[in-house]
């Protein structure tokens, strides 16, 4: 079935989506979540975020961090940059020494940022987001974002806007270290991007991959060019275990399962 786009309205967000993603309400678009029109409770969530601003600097729980808080389960990610204007970049990880302490001053006076790691991206990079990794996305920047689904975030920094910050429980989950370069991929070959312990993403590019791919589990496919049983750039879908997917002829999409 193809899943529903809903459009969230965020602080960063665009006004100039391309068509067919729908726009929020009477202000900027920075997600598109797809979830069933049946209200079902999927495990994992695919969304499109689309920024023109820097999101704010925050942190997930993993697991047994979110049972602690009474938290269903914790937050790991994954992002495929799809567009990237010059000079984009996505802040991964502290830098190497940094204790608990430094990152509390750091976020309470806005030099978390200096005490990031700023990466330049383009579109078919792809990054494994472990929960516990201190990250923000960067302006000028449309990634696909795959993820468990739960909405738990921590923010430490938001460049001064008003919103709530949670330094306690962000400092207490954060993994103080350096995003380690084997988390990321070059996505513009087909093939396993990532096979955790939550989910695993595989590329395919060509029509054949579809029926194979991840085949007998229940999988989210988002196309990135041509369609699959009719789905096109824009749009998820989910396949149960023993559906077939049929893509066009050189079609191009991610494939998501949970591991």
């Amino acid at each position: 079935m193809k899943l529903q786009a809903h459009a969230v309205e965020k602080p960063w967000g665009r006004e100039d989506l391309p068509p067919p993603f729908p726009r929020a309400a009477g202000g900027k678009t920075g997600e598109i979540w797809f979830e069933p029109d049946n209200g079902a409770d999927l495990p994992l969530l695919i969304k499109y975020i689309f920024t023109s601003e820097r999101l704010s600097v925050q942190v997930h729980p993993d697991d047994s961090e979110a049972a602690a808080r009474v938290i269903a389960s914790g937050k790991t990610e994954c992002w495929y940059i799809v567009a990237a204007e010059p000079g984009a970049t996505l802040g991964l990880g502290v830098r190497a020494g940094t204790d608990a302490s430094a990152l509390r001053r750091s976020a309470l006076d806005g030099s978390i940022v200096d005490l990031m790691e700023w990466k330049p991206v383009a579109p078919g990079d792809f990054f494994y987001v472990p929960a516990g990794t201190v990250h923000a996305i960067g302006a000028g920047i449309s990634l696909v974002e795959i993820q468990q689904n739960q909405g738990v975030t921590y923010r430490l920094y938001d460049y001064g806007r008003p919103r709530e910050l949670h330094l306690d429980d962000a400092v207490a989950v954060a993994e103080l270290e350096p995003y380690a370069a084997d988390l990321a991929r070059d996505g513009r070959h087909a093939g396993l991007l990532v096979d955790g312990p939550h989910f695993t993403v595989v590329h395919v590019i060509g029509g054949e991959g579809a029926a194979s791919a991840l085949a007998g589990r229940d999988r989210w496919i988002v196309p990135l060019a041509g369609e699959v049983n009719g789905a096109g750039v824009g749009e998820c879908l989910f396949l149960r275990g023993d559906e077939r997917g049929e893509a066009s002829a050189g079609a191009d999409f991610l494939v998501a399962s949970v591991s």
